[in-house]
C-alpha cells in the first residue's frame, strides 16, 4: 500500500506544471501595489504641488510636477488642459519658447476653459515675440529641451578590431593593433532598452522615469503621456506614436504586471515583441541546417569570425558573428544549466503568467501574421512560442544586460562646488557590445547617447569597460574597488566563469609570493610612520628595529571609528551645521594621520569632505589645498587616467575659478578636460562647464 502511494505521488510530481486561476490571482494581488491607472485626483494633487514650486520660482520642479499631472489626467479633460497650461508657464520662464507653444496648443486642444484663455493667448503672443527676437539676432533658442528623434544609428567596428571565437572564451572582441587613448573602437545600437522604474527610496521627489523619455531616453521637461496609462511618458508625439506601434499597445494593458516582474522580464518581452514570430522561427529553423553542413572547430586557437559566415558547431548560432541583428541577440548564451532549479522555475512561472495576461487582449501584430495563417486577432497554439522566446531572453539578460548610466550633477543648494555621481537610468541589450569580454582592469570606457547631436543625454557614460554587469554596477568588479576573491566570487555567481584576466593573475601571483607576510596597503606604523605588514592575525611594522605591532581587530575598530566620524560629519553638513562638521573632520583627520598613509581611500574621503566645508564657507584656498590631498588617495586607488581623478580635477578647477586664481585654474582645466572627454565623451555636462570656465578666464587675462 505504501509503495503504491509513493508511486502515485512520484507520477504526479513528474506531471507538467499547469498554471491555475489561483496562480494568476496571487500574481494580480502582488501587482496591485503598482497602479498605472489614470487618476484625476492625483493629477490635481500634482498640479497643486507644481503651483507651489512655481510660486517660489522653482520652475524645473514645477514643470516636473505638472508633467506628473499630465500623465495622471484622463485625455480630453479640463484637468489635462490645466496641467498643460500651467506647465507652459514654467517652460516660458525656462526660455523654452517652442516647447511652451506646444503646451499651449495641447491645452487648447484639451478644451482649456474659455474664461482663462486670455492669459494663455497672451503667453502665446509673448513666445512668438521672443522667437522673433532670437531670429533677428541669429541666436538659437535657449536650452532646446526636446530635440526631434530623427537620426538613425548603426553598429560600427573600428579597423583593426575583430570578433573571434575560441572554445574556451566563446565569441569575443579583440583589438589587433594599438589604439590611441580616446579612439572609438566600437559603436553599437541597443536592440531594446527599458527605463528603470523608481523604487522611491531616499524620499526623492523625482526619479529617472520622471526626467527621461520612455522611448528614446532623452531628458525633457515637457512630456506627453500615454492616453491609457499613467506610467510611461514621452519627449514628444513622435516617440509616443513609435512606442505605441512597436510595443506599448500590448505592454500598456499589462503595465502593472511588468512593473511587478521587474526590468529584465519587461526587457525580455520587448525583445520578443520586436523580433516577431516569423523572425524567431527563421532563426530557430536555420540552426538545424547549419549543424548539418558545418564542421566543428578543430583547434583551441581563436578563429576570426566575419559577418555572414555559417555557424559551425552550436545549435544556437553561438559561434558565429551576426552583427546588429536579432540573431545576434538570440545567439547570446542563456546558461540554462547554470541557473539553479529554483531560478529556472521562478523565471518560467513569471513568463507563463505574463503570457497568460497578454492573452486577455489581441495578439501582437508580429505574432499574429505568421505566413497569413489562421484568423487575425486570435491567439493560436503556436503563439506560445512568444512565451518560450521571452523565457530564453530573460535568462540571457542575467549575464548580458547592460546598465545604461548617466552622470548626475547633485542638486545641493548652498554648495559653491558641484559634486556628481553616476546613476543607472536604463537597462539595455546590445548584440555586439555584449561580445566584449570582462576584465578586472579594463582598458576601455563606455559612453551612451541617443544618437541625436543636440541631445542632453550625451553626458551618458560609464567610466570603465565592464559592460555586462547589471547587478554590481556598470563597471562591474574592478581591481581598484574589490579584492580578487570578492571579484571572482561575484563573477562566478552571476556570470558562471572563473576570471583569469591580467589583474587576477597579478593579484594571485602577489598573494602566493606573500602568503605569510605582505605590505598592508595604506596602513602605517603609529610609532615610526613606516608601512605596516600583515602577518596572520596582526600587523607588524616593516622596520625591523621598531617592533611595533597591532592586531587586525584593533585596526578594523579604528577604521570603523573613523568611518562613523565621517558619516556624522556628512549628516551635519546636510543640516548646514558646518562648524560642527569641520570640528569632527579635523579630529578624524588627526586620528587618521597617525595610522593611515595619505594614499588610503579613507584619507581621500576625509580630505574631500573637508574641502566641501571650506568651499561652502568661501575659503577657496583652504578648500583647494584639502582637495589636492584627496586627489593623492584617488590617484593611488583608481589610477592617473581614471574618471574619478578627472572629476576631482573638475572640482579643483571650480575652486580656483571661484577664488579668482586664473592662472592655476587654467593650468588644471586641460587635464580635467582630457580625462572627462576620454571617459564621458565631448558632450558631458562637466566638460561643457569647463569650456565656459576656460573662455571666461581667458577673457580676464
Amino acid at each position: 500500500m505504501r509503495n503504491t502511494n509513493s508511486k502515485c505521488e512520484a507520477d504526479r510530481a513528474n506531471e507538467p506544471r499547469v498554471l491555475s486561476p489561483e496562480d494568476l490571482n496571487a500574481f494580480s494581488r502582488i501587482s496591485e501595489q503598482y497602479s498605472v491607472k489614470k487618476s484625476p485626483e492625483r493629477a490635481s494633487e500634482f498640479r497643486q504641488q507644481g503651483n507651489l514650486s512655481f510660486k517660489v520660482k522653482d520652475y524645473t520642479n514645477a514643470a516636473l510636477y505638472y508633467s506628473k499631472g499630465v500623465c495622471h489626467a484622463d485625455k480630453n479633460t479640463e484637468e489635462l488642459s490645466l496641467c498643460y497650461a500651467n506647465r507652459s508657464a514654467a517652460l516660458f520662464y525656462h526660455s523654452l519658447y517652442r516647447e511652451c507653444l506646444e503646451d499651449i496648443r495641447r491645452s487648447l486642444e484639451a478644451s482649456y476653459p474659455s474664461h482663462l484663455q486670455d492669459k494663455l493667448r497672451a503667453r502665446q503672443t509673448a513666445c512668438l515675440n521672443q522667437l522673433k527676437k532670437l531670429e533677428k539676432s541669429n541666436q538659437p533658442t535657449i536650452n532646446q529641451a526636446t530635440p526631434p528623434c530623427q537620426k538613425k544609428r548603426s553598429t560600427c567596428i573600428s579597423p583593426g578590431v575583430c570578433v573571434y571565437f575560441s572554445p574556451e572564451k566563446g565569441r569575443h572582441i579583440l583589438a589587433m593593433e594599438n589604439k590611441l587613448a580616446g579612439e572609438v573602437v566600437l559603436e553599437d545600437e541597443a536592440f531594446c532598452c527599458i527605463l528603470i522604474p523608481s523604487t522611491n527610496k531616499a524620499g526623492k521627489m523625482f526619479n529617472t522615469e520622471d526626467r527621461h523619455c520612455h522611448q528614446c531616453l532623452s531628458q525633457s521637461l515637457c512630456f506627453v503621456p500615454c492616453p491609457n496609462c499613467s506610467y510611461v511618458r514621452y519627449c514628444g508625439e513622435s516617440c509616443q506614436k513609435d512606442a505605441w506601434e512597436r510595443w506599448h499597445q500590448w505592454e500598456c494593458p499589462v503595465g502593472a504586471y511588468l512593473l511587478t516582474i521587474g526590468v529584465f522580464g519587461h526587457l525580455a518581452l520587448r525583445v520578443t515583441l520586436k523580433a516577431g514570430q516569423n523572425e524567431v522561427k527563421r532563426v530557430k529553423n536555420s540552426t538545424s541546417k547549419d549543424n548539418v553542413t558545418c564542421s566543428p572547430y578543430k583547434s583551441d586557437s581563436p578563429v576570426k569570425l566575419s559577418l555572414g559566415d555559417p555557424c559551425r558547431e552550436s545549435s544556437d548560432h553561438a559561434d558565429c558573428y551576426h552583427g546588429n541583428s536579432y540573431t545576434g541577440i538570440y545567439s547570446l548564451l542563456p546558461h540554462v544549466a547554470q541557473h539553479s532549479p529554483s531560478s529556472r522555475f521562478l523565471l518560467a512561472i513569471t513568463m507563463a503568467v505574463l503570457y497568460r495576461r497578454l492573452q486577455d487582449g489581441p495578439p501582437p501584430d508580429k505574432w499574429a501574421s505568421c505566413e497569413n495563417e489562421g484568423v487575425s486577432g486570435t491567439w493560436r497554439p503556436e503563439m506560445s512560442m512568444l512565451g518560450a522566446t521571452a523565457l530564453r531572453h530573460i535568462m540571457q539578460l542575467m549575464c548580458n544586460a547592460q546598465a545604461v548610466t548617466a552622470v548626475m550633477v547633485k542638486d545641493e543648494s548652498g554648495m559653491a562646488v558641484q559634486s556628481s555621481s553616476e546613476i543607472r537610468i536604463a537597462t539595455a541589450i546590445f548584440p555586439v557590445l555584449s561580445l566584449l569580454n570582462h576584465s578586472c582592469s579594463p582598458n576601455t570606457s563606455i559612453s551612451f547617447n541617443t544618437g541625436i547631436q543636440t541631445d542632453l543625454l550625451n553626458q551618458f557614460g560609464c567610466s570603465e569597460s565592464h559592460v555586462d554587469n547589471p547587478e554590481t554596477s556598470c563597471r562591474g568588479p574592478h581591481c581598484s574597488r574589490m579584492e580578487m576573491k570578492v571579484r571572482q566570487r561575484l563573477l562566478l555567481e552571476q556570470y558562471y566563469f572563473h576570471c583569469n584576466c591580467q589583474a587576477c593573475q597579478r593579484d594571485l601571483s602577489e598573494e602566493s609570493q606573500n602568503a605569510t607576510e605582505s605590505i598592508a596597503p595604506g596602513l602605517k606604523c603609529a610609532k615610526c610612520g613606516k608601512p605596516l605588514q600583515s602577518h596572520m592575525d596582526r600587523y607588524m611594522c616593516s622596520w625591523p628595529s621598531c617592533g611595533h605591532q597591532i592586531t587586525s581587530a584593533d585596526v578594523q575598530n579604528k577604521l570603523k571609528g573613523l568611518q562613523c566620524l565621517l558619516d556624522e560629519a556628512f549628516h551635519l553638513m546636510e543640516r548646514d551645521r558646518l562648524d560642527e562638521a569641520l570640528k569632527i573632520l579635523k579630529s578624524a583627520s588627526s586620528q587618521a594621520n597617525s595610522i593611515l598613509m595619505e594614499t588610503h581611500p579613507l584619507q581621500g574621503e576625509l580630505a574631500d569632505a573637508t574641502a566641501r566645508v571650506y568651499a561652502t564657507t568661501g575659503e577657496w584656498s583652504l578648500a583647494a589645498s584639502h582637495l589636492k590631498h584627496s586627489m593623492v588617495a584617488i590617484q593611488a586607488q583608481f589610477g592617473e587616467d581614471s574618471i574619478e581623478l578627472g572629476r576631482q580635477l573638475f572640482k579643483l578647477a571650480q575652486l580656483h575659478f571661484n577664488g579668482g586664481d586664473c592662472g592655476v585654474a587654467l593650468s588644471v582645466i586641460p587635464r580635467a578636460q582630457k580625462l572627462l572627454s576620454l571617459h564621458c565623451g565631448p558632450h558631458c555636462e562637466e566638460l561643457q562647464e569647463l569650456l565656459e570656465m576656460e573662455r571666461c578666464l581667458q577673457g580676464l587675462l
